[in-house]
């Protein structure tokens, strides 16, 4: 598939070819699986291509204008005439012949064939095919857009699912750790050694770890639910025993995005919004030249076959009649109406000139951003995860200096609270890098070519 302006190309977008997935025969979905099973059931999917058939079906319609037109009839008239003209036409009759007798009411029965052909319009149904082959492509290409934002919705509701689930067991770690050093400030309590106070600290700390837990948990349902009806499952649920792949077990992001510049010249031949209003553009010209198609003559070739009998359908041979000709015809003023049409059609043009340039520019900086969001995410990884070995061996070692009476419930509780926050933080990143890779891969285009497309 290749569209040109000038010397430029834009190249086709292959894919590879998958078998269906089923949702009953997954145990742990990851995202790849996620995104296939969405482009076979999603009914958006299924919209767009339904568009791709239309346009596929005006094409035929428009090259229909190259061939002959053939049409047949067939008829009959009964005539029952008015007292006074049934008299007036028998004293005609019988001036010629006494003994004349008009018939009434009259029969008569015809058959007619006529066939038709454009032989010349100002190519206008040249460019009207060429505007529906274009059509064609652009529906194509919407129909790649429109999978491309159905990808980056899983992707979002993907990771955003994956976040609560580490925020959830983040915040059951928390309870668990409050819960441990509740249950021994009981033990100390009783045997005189410690204090209320530390004990009902710890039942706050496990109180609220729980409730953050009941967010998270809910958070992580609906994001369940969410992404259940992006890959468009009939219930939308995601089956119950179904996990997620975890964070940890996706692949490190160890591979270099290509070059700005190439990153650049990929989204400009890859992006399908990109191609789908070059194909627009492609139409806008298109249409200036059938708008000017109103200013040449048409000519066009006629030919009929007539057959008339009285008072019998049994029509013969020598009942018909033909007619063959050539029909030239040219409008020499319309009020200034095709002019005014062709003007229409070229501010049409500069619109979408304007569109497409437009565009352009959008695309390049949403390839800078989402390079440089991708950047800055892998950098906060790496610092989170250093920050998070830290405070917690920071965290355990107040925990010991607490236990061993040399170190305050007050430093406990910061110390546990900051590696909760940090670890928050950590899986923000790490969905974060993941994101935006994701995204850098969606900007250009590229993540056309990973999944399967159905016909």
């Amino acid at each position: 598939w290749i569209l040109s302006a000038g010397s430029r190309k834009m190249k086709t977008i292959t894919a590879k070819t998958k078998p269906p997935t089923t949702i009953d025969q997954i145990q742990d979905l990851d995202l790849d699986t996620a995104i296939t099973i969405a482009l076979e059931k999603n009914p958006t999917i299924e919209g767009a291509a339904l568009r791709v058939y239309q346009a596929n079906a005006r094409l035929r319609q428009a090259r229909s204008a190259f061939w002959p037109q053939l049409n047949g009839s067939l008829g009959g008239t009964r005539i029952s005439l008015s007292e006074r003209l049934l008299a007036e036409q028998t004293a005609q009759a019988r001036f010629f012949t006494p003994n004349a007798i008009i018939d009434d009411p009259q029969s008569t029965y015809h058959a007619r064939l006529s066939a038709t052909w454009q032989i010349f319009d100002g190519f206008k149904r040249k460019h009207t095919v060429a505007s529906a082959k274009t059509g064609v492509a652009q529906f194509e290409t919407a129909n790649l857009e429109t999978r491309r934002l159905i990808m980056n919705s899983v992707a979002r509701t993907f990771f955003a699912a994956q976040l609560a689930r580490e925020n959830l067991a983040i915040a059951q770690s928390d309870a668990n750790f409050n819960q441990r050093l509740l249950t021994e400030a009981m033990a100390r309590r009783r045997s005189g050694t410690g204090s209320l106070s530390d004990e009902l600290n710890f039942k706050v700390r496990v109180n609220a770890a729980r409730a953050e837990e009941i967010r998270a948990k809910k958070e992580f349902q609906t994001t369940r639910y969410a992404l259940a009806a992006i890959m468009g499952l009939d219930d939308a649920q995601l089956p119950s025993g179904l996990r997620l792949t975890r964070l940890e077990k996706i692949a490190e992001l160890n591979r270099q995005p290509k070059s700005q510049k190439k990153l650049l010249e990929d989204a400009m031949n890859d992006r399908p919004d990109f191609r789908q209003l070059f194909s627009e553009l492609e139409q806008a010209r298109l249409a200036v030249k059938i708008a000017w198609a109103d200013y040449y003559p048409n000519i066009n070739a006629f030919a009929t076959l007539d057959g008339e009998r009285p008072e019998n359908a049994a029509l013969e041979k020598d009942d018909f009649g033909n007619a063959v000709g050539l029909e030239f015809s040219i409008n020499l003023f319309s009020g200034g109406l095709t002019r005014a049409s062709v003007d229409e059609a070229k501010a049409r043009l500069g619109e979408k000139l304007k569109e497409y340039e437009n565009a352009k520019i959008q695309i390049q900086a949403d390839v800078l951003s989402a390079l440089a969001n991708f950047k800055a995410a892998r950098q906060q990884l790496s610092l989170q995860r250093d920050i998070v070995i830290l405070v917690e061996n920071q965290r355990d070692l107040v925990r010991k200096e607490y236990e061993a009476g040399q170190g305050s419930l007050v430093r406990l509780n910061e110390a546990q609270r900051d590696l909760t926050t940090t670890q928050s933080q950590l899986a923000l990143a790490m969905v974060s890098a993941h994101d935006t890779w994701f995204e850098l891969r969606s900007v250009t285009g590229e993540i056309l070519g990973k999944y399967s497309l159905q016909e």
